[in-house]
């Protein structure tokens, strides 16, 4: 859920202390556990490219459970920054880890942007909360582009921006909105003669390692029409301020 949108869900509960505690004698899983590069392999559009832009570099995929923590309904920024640490990880800042769920919670305490009250909660976080907590954690400076509304403000306005970022940076987008509150990873987009499409790496998916072909095959890693997205919600777009990995 992102800001400016209801930001708890009215039947949140505290998160047991018991769990956390259990959490943090077990941190994130090793990075043999997580599947990596998702998005490798995954067939462009079926219309022909006019422009096409993509992240650089390597990433491990986060998703609802994949510590040991059922976050499901709540947790989906939270996976996306995740997955967005570990970009900056594997590419930039390698002394910087990507933050477990209480980490961030924590964190975000600590900044004077949550009250106390929000560790061991089970609030949802959006894309002004990610550009803090990887400033915080990687020490990546991130910009923060509102999108006012659908149709059109997607294409002249998100699709540019995002066309920009993947080549002047080549790292993960973190977007959300209010009306469709589901934060979501945003890892290319690809312009044709009849509209664009953004490559979604989606932190919904909750269960056992999958391989990078299945989590295709099942449409969390998927290029979707931008003509899909909720067009009558504003959406926001966290873009980490990072110079793009050489090879």
């Amino acid at each position: 859920m992102d800001k400016k949108a209801v930001t708890t869900l009215s039947d949140a509960e505290p998160i047991d202390c018991v769990e956390s505690a259990v959490l943090e004698r077990n941190p994130l899983q090793k990075i043999s556990t997580l599947s990596t590069n998702v998005h490798m392999g995954l067939l462009n559009p079926p219309e022909v490219a006019v422009k096409l832009s993509t992240i650089k570099g390597d990433y491990q995929y986060f998703h609802y459970g994949c510590d040991g923590q059922d976050d499901r309904g709540w947790g989906c920024g939270y996976r996306t920054i995740q997955t967005m640490a570990s970009w900056l990880h594997y590419n930039l800042s390698p002394a910087a880890e990507a933050p477990s769920l209480p980490d961030i919670q924590r964190a975000l305490v600590a900044m004077g942007d949550k009250p106390e009250s929000f560790a061991c909660s089970r609030e949802w976080i959006g894309t002004v909360e990610a550009s803090l907590v990887l400033d915080y954690f990687c020490h990546a400076p991130c910009r923060l582009v509102h999108v006012r509304g659908g149709g059109t403000e997607l294409e002249r306005v998100a699709v540019q921006e995002l066309h920009q970022h993947f080549e002047r940076h080549g790292s993960p987008v973190m977007m959300g909105g209010d009306r469709d509150g589901s934060s979501k990873g945003i890892f290319g987009v690809c312009t044709g003669l009849k509209g664009s499409h953004l490559l979604v790496v989606d932190p919904h998916y909750y269960g056992c390692r999958l391989e990078r072909t299945e989590l295709q095959k099942r449409g969390w890693v998927a290029w979707k029409p931008v003509s899909s997205l909720d067009q009558s919600s504003f959406y926001n777009l966290c873009m980490p301020q990072t110079a793009r990995k050489t090879t």
